[in-house]
Parts: C-alpha cells; structure tokens; sequence
C-alpha cells in the first residue's frame, strides 16, 4: 500500500506540474501562443485548454473531488496528449519531441492505475 501510495502521489503530481502549474505560468507567453499557431490551432483554443487543464489537474490532486470528476480528469489529460501528439506528428513529422506526450501518457496511465489500486471500487 505505501509503495502504491509513492507511485500515486509522484506521477500525480508530476502530471499536476506540468499541465497546471506550467501551463497556468506559460500558456499566454508569446511562445505558447506561437507554438499553437504553428499548429494550427486558433487563439482561443490555447485559452480554453489551459482553463480545462488547470480545472483537471486540482481535480486530480484534491482528495475531496469524486472520484467520477477525477474519471473525466484523467479522461481529458488522455485526449490531451494523444492529440498533442497527432498534431506534433502531423505538422511536423516523428521526431524527439513527439514523444513528449506519449511519455506523459505513461506517467498518467501510473497515476490513474495507483490511483484505483489506492481506491478499489471506484466508479
């Protein structure tokens, strides 16, 4: 139980780092808006994505959320990375960053697996 405790509150809160504390602290640089035109996405999507994002990642971290909530979290952190990883790879072809996502993908797929190891039963 404590080792599965380690796993979940690590990867978790690696998850919550990079999509609410990082993406609340850069998604209006000039960067972050660039890098969403590169792939072609409009302005006003940089600006619902990190709304939804840090709602998920407090969603994911606070103990007091149902766990249904926490279900469409990790749910919407999924959708989030594989399509950042098609729009990667369909703008700019397979290369290291790519692979970016994918490795979030693995590190939610812990969280979400200690989690319910944690909370057998839920939803």
């Amino acid at each position: 139980m404590k080792k599965e405790k380690i796993i979940f509150w690590t990867t978790t809160i690696i998850i919550f780092l990079f999509e609410e504390v990082m993406t609340a602290l850069t998604s209006q640089s000039e960067a972050a808006k660039e890098g969403m035109a590169h792939l072609g996405y409009p302005t006003y999507f940089g600006t619902m994505l990190m709304v939804f994002k840090v709602l998920g990642a407090i969603a994911l971290i606070t103990p007091q959320i149902p766990k249904r909530v926490k279900e469409w979290a990790y749910a919407g952190f999924g959708f989030d990375f594989i399509a950042a990883f098609v729009s990667l790879v369909a703008v700019d072809g397979f290369s290291t960053m790519s692979l970016l996502p994918l490795i979030f993908i693995g590190i939610l797929a812990a969280s979400y697996q200690s989690y319910h190891k944690l909370n057998p039963g839920t939803v």
